[in-house]
């Protein structure tokens, strides 16, 4: 799906605003680029999100330039020249003239005038904004260019007076969503539903991880995503305890679980979804008990989002109602807060030094990860977690995920062996909103009963 034109201008606009609050300058963004994947062969190319969320190109190996001057504002993009030859191999290229009638740029250049070009708009520039460490090339071109405009100090030039990470002006940006994000984002959820589904019906005993996942990721395309927005985990049996397995061949078999995680992509714009369902179709009594305390606490934890609350205290929520599953399960001994309190002191120690192995593991033994992280264009989206040392207050136009999971190894000789080597995640996009919030992938089965029914064959 392409937007239209006028909602570019519009985030522009703001950028624009931004840059002239904190005293103008340049902002520099260059397009992803082209890889290979081995000899000639390109690996499918996607856009960078903050260079798409500016500009709306989908072409690679182009740059975009907003200058903030006093009373001046303009847009630039340097794109890759119209060439009859290549694009009878490669697809249409927007060109020089493309890119000011459609895209809306004040000026534009091809590539090989950005040498030329650049200099003239970073000249005297109070400050450059600029994501360094991004991309090697690209930082060593700026440097090069601040030495040697710094190097013509004689002539009157000089380099812009401070280089500060673009991200800091956009990702804020691109944290709050708008209603167009809103519709792509319900787009990628609807969509992501439909794959969900597929691999409920499609999980059956002796099928392979890889055959799932070709069922999810044709629900994703045939409803008209790009593909998916992350690689697809699907997890059969022990797998589903490796927290970023991704799918392979191992066979699907009765009496175990699945646990899929997996998102579609639907004009750029992800969603992010992890169910785990039976194999046989029915989940045995322990399995049955682990799935209730992790979708307990994802339900408190969804309640818990809104206007004024922090990914820090839904967490901390979703760590005690998780321990008060595990130690009502028998997997942990209480108290309660003993089990948090260890887990929460882990957490502080580090990895892999000998105070960390030799500690109570507490809840961590079976949650090692947060419960919520930014969703947008990237399914780990854009936006700081703190503000003034100390987790930012949700407002409505957030997206985040709510992702409790409980995963009992396959060596546990402590739990039970109904359990060893099952691993639960429930995971949902949750939008703030004014009143509280909506499930944007509430149409993905969670509930026993629902998740049976979508297994049933």
């Amino acid at each position: 799906m392409t937007l239209d034109p006028i909602v570019f201008a519009e985030r522009r606009a703001r950028v624009f605003e931004e840059l002239e609050r904190r005293g103008g300058g340049v902002l520099l963004l260059p397009s992803a680029g082209e890889k290979l994947r081995n000899s000639t062969n390109e690996y499918l190319f996607r856009q960078d999100s903050d260079f798409h969320y500016l500009t709306g190109l989908e072409e690679p190996d182009s740059c975009a330039l907003l200058a903030a001057r006093p009373g001046e504002r303009k847009f630039l993009l340097f794109v890759r020249p119209r060439d009859k030859e290549k694009e009878i191999w490669n697809g249409r290229r927007v060109g020089v003239d493309g890119a000011k009638a459609a895209l809306g740029a004040d000026l534009a250049f091809t590539m090989g005038d950005l040498d030329t070009e650049l200099p003239r708009w970073l000249d005297g520039a109070a400050t450059l904004w600029f994501q360094l460490g991004a991309e090697a090339a690209w930082d060593r071109r700026v440097i090069d260019l601040v030495a040697t405009l710094r190097g013509q100090g004689r002539t009157g030039k000089r380099p812009p007076a401070a280089i500060v990470d673009a991200g800091s002006v956009l990702h804020e940006l691109r944290l709050l969503k708008r209603p167009d994000e809103l519709v792509l984002l319900r787009k990628a959820a609807d969509l992501t539903a439909e794959g969900h589904f597929a691999a409920m019906r499609d999980g059956l005993p002796g099928r392979r991880e890889y055959q799932v996942q070709a069922e999810i990721e044709y629900a994703f395309r045939r409803r008209g995503a790009a593909g998916p927005g992350y690689g697809t985990i699907v997890a059969a049996g022990a797998n589903s305890t490796i927290l970023h397995y991704r799918a392979g061949d191992t066979v699907l078999r009765d009496g175990e679980v699945c646990l899929v995680d997996a998102g579609g992509e639907y004009g750029l714009y992800t969603a992010d979804v992890t169910r785990t369902f039976p194999v046989s179709g029915s989940f045995s009594g322990a399995q049955r008990d682990l799935y209730q305390a992790c979708l307990a606490a994802q339900k408190q934890a969804i309640a818990a989002v809104k206007p004024g609350a922090s990914i820090d205290a839904i967490h901390a929520l979703t760590v005690r109602v998780l321990t008060e599953g595990l130690v009502g399960l028998g997997l942990l001994p209480g108290p309660v807060e003993e089990r948090v309190a260890e887990g929460d002191r882990l957490v502080k120690l580090a990895p892999g030094s000998p105070e960390e192995r030799a500690a109570p593991k507490g809840y961590r033994k079976y949650y090692m990860h947060r419960t919520s992280h930014w969703l947008g264009m990237d399914v780990h989206d854009v936006g700081d977690y703190l503000v003034g040392g100390a987790s930012r207050p949700l407002v409505p136009g957030m997206v985040l995920t709510v992702e409790p999971g409980l995963y009992v190894a396959e060596d546990d000789e402590t739990a039970p062996a109904a359990l060893r080597g099952v691993g639960i995640r429930i995971e949902d996009d949750i939008l703030v909103t004014a009143g509280g919030n909506e499930n944007l992938t509430a149409g993905v089965p969670k509930e026993i009963a629902e998740i049976e029914a979508a297994c049933a064959r």
